[in-house]
């Protein structure tokens, strides 16, 4: 087995992997169509060249620069210039409103910003002009965006400081770039319960994470000729490192997703050996596919539901030599079926970012994929543990912790984390860093326990828990994961804080809505209030309820107006419910559902 290598910084783990792989394809994009990939020695050149057209522009070894990019491989290679300039990258949400970057070019304190579009940039522009920022580098030209600030054109840039690689790597090893211990990037958390704070990453935290997560791959599956798909947010730390430096140590190729809408014929054609995800994707994967075999007729159904009961067996332990007719002839027929759809040569799918129902994990076991659950903060580089075969996998565990990483419960029971992957603290602000870097340790939140083989199990979040009006303490991510499993419902949110018993506020599922409504010749403008839709929204509560203690069940219920999303700040960019948000908006209604 390869050996994992360790290094001083991210900017030399990229440079040395660059001279090994030279013109061997590293980043890819759809063009016109057509898959098209820039090389290891031409990413190489473009970083160097960015970096000296950063020093050039007067910016100095510690200065934040801001990154305001889609998923695209001139996000990896201005985040790689930026530290190769000895600077701090600070990537943000393409999804941010102008008030959110206001707030964090104030701040980070930002030098710079690069931006990759001049769509994007209108919601930046107005709030670049009001900050520190001496200037904006556009990745495509931003016309009509100037104004009063100072921009550049990125390939003008690149074309007027071209540089020689060797020389960067001469720089780093001449001590001119930054050590472990040095900060890398400013990665602003997503705010579920009020405004971002920048968690500070080091180059060590980073690099210890990757380092752990690798020798998962290289242990459990194998170290081959990785290929990533990234889709999820590379402002996100949980892609930041998991897809995009993940994949450099392992010297691998990175495909980026074109969107949601077409990562399904991304998934089949780019063909990854390793995809990071959030849940919340597995969720409705699981649904349409589930819809798919349904529709092919009675027999796949069939193939479906002794799929299922066999995974649960051998889950519980209870796998059975009775089994092995059926599981041939699913292998011969539903499996490779499924498989197909994710690539044909995935060896494993890495859930991360909030947590899995585990009956989601079961679903894609039983199709014949691994799905791997991982644990993690943005202020822990950010995976802290991640199941993996070789420890058993629990679908109701998160896996051990990885390499180099102390984990302890304290007396409350709350997850403690110690090691490298652990943040210095958060940006400019020591009063919340010292409530949760204390004596060490990395105070989570998160509620949980260890289990006989150093498995971690996350039983409940501190912040989360709604308290009823007895004391009795509920998790709501629960309740919330088993709503969403039903065909009905698509997005759910429960509330009852101080209060006797448990409401719900539902979006019901979008497909299902149209389908019942043509079924029942109603017009899909007027279901919201039609009884009968009611009563079917009402029946998938009730199978919930039924699997639920009686604190846990949910009493009543009303409909949202629209579905939780980004745009409407109902959700965080990696597909979290912001509850704040949603409380605030429908609080009058959710209250009265405890009247009368």
């Amino acid at each position: 087995m390869r050996a994992i290598e360790t290094f001083p910084n991210l900017v030399t783990m990229f440079f040395v992997r660059a001279q090994e792989k030279g013109d061997a394809p590293f980043l890819w994009r759809k063009s016109g169509g057509q898959w098209q990939s820039q090389s290891w020695a031409e990413v190489a050149r473009q970083v160097a060249a960015l970096a000296a057209a950063l020093k050039a522009q007067g910016l100095k070894p510690g200065d934040p620069v801001m990154l305001v990019s889609e998923n695209r491989p001139e996000f990896c290679i201005a985040d790689l210039a930026i530290m190769a300039a000895g600077c701090v990258t600070v990537p943000t949400y393409t999804t941010n409103t102008t008030r959110d970057h206001q707030h964090i070019l104030t701040d980070s304190g930002a030098r710079a910003v690069i931006v990759s579009t001049a769509k994007l940039a209108q919601a930046l522009m107005p709030a670049v002009v009001r900050s520190q920022a001496s200037f904006v580098i556009g990745m495509e030209p931003l016309r009509g965006a100037q104004g009063t600030c100072v921009c550049h054109v990125w390939s003008d840039l690149i074309a007027a400081h071209a540089s020689d690689p060797a020389a960067a790597v001469d720089a780093v090893a001449a001590g001119q770039s930054a050590a472990r211990n040095d900060q890398a990037c400013i990665i602003y958390t997503s705010g579920t319960g009020g405004a971002p704070r920048g968690v500070m990453q080091h180059h060590g935290a980073i690099l210890a994470n990757v380092e752990g997560a690798a020798k998962v791959v290289a242990e459990d599956f194998g170290w081959g000729d990785e290929v990533f798909l990234s889709f999820l947010p590379l402002s996100h730390a949980y892609e930041h490192s998991g897809g995009q430096f993940l994949p450099m140590l392992l010297a691998g190729q990175i495909y980026y997703a074109e969107g949601l809408e077409k990562l399904a014929s991304n998934i089949e054609e780019a063909r990854p050996t390793i995809m990071v995800v959030v849940p919340r994707l597995f969720e409705v994967l699981r649904t349409r596919i589930i819809k798919s075999i349904e529709k092919q007729g009675k027999f796949p159904t069939y193939l479906l539901a002794q799929a299922l009961r066999i995974a649960a067996r051998e889950q519980a332990g209870r796998g059975s030599i009775l089994d092995l007719p059926m599981k041939t002839l699913l292998a011969r027929t539903l499996v490779p079926k499924i498989r197909a759809r994710f690539g044909g040569r995935m060896k494993a799918l890495v859930s991360g970012g909030a947590p899995l129902n585990p009956d989601v994990g079961l679903f894609f076991h039983a199709m014949g994929l691994t799905l791997l659950q991982g644990y993690g903060q943005t202020e822990a580089g950010p995976v802290i543990s991640c199941n993996r075969p070789r420890a058993g996998i629990a679908m109701d565990t998160v896996g051990p912790p990885l390499d180099g990483v102390e984990v302890k419960i304290a007396e409350d029971g709350e997850i403690l984390v110690r090691g490298e992957l652990v943040m210095h603290g958060y940006w400019r602000n020591p009063v919340e860093t010292e409530k949760v870097l204390r004596d060490g340790w990395l105070h989570t939140g998160d509620i949980g326990e260890i289990d006989a083989k150093g498995r971690i199990r996350i039983t409940d979040r501190k912040k989360d828990l709604i308290v009823n009006d007895k004391g009795d303490n509920v998790s709501p991510q629960k309740v919330e994961g088993m709503l969403t499993l039903q065909p009905e419902i698509g997005q759910a949110m429960v509330y009852g804080d101080r209060r006797p018993h448990l409401v719900g506020l539902i979006v019901p599922d979008a497909e299902w809505t149209r389908d019942w409504a043509i079924g029942q010749g109603v017009a899909l403008d007027s279901v919201d209030t039609n009884p009968a839709y009611q009563a079917a929204l009402r029946a998938a509560v009730d199978r919930v309820n039924d699997d639920l203690s009686v604190i846990e069940r949910v009493r009543r219920f009303i409909l949202a107006d629209e579905p939780f999303g980004i745009e409407n700040e109902e959700m965080t960019p990696s597909m979290k419910i912001r509850r704040h948000v949603l409380r605030k908006r429908y609080a009058e209604r959710l209250d009265a559902l405890y009247k009368g």
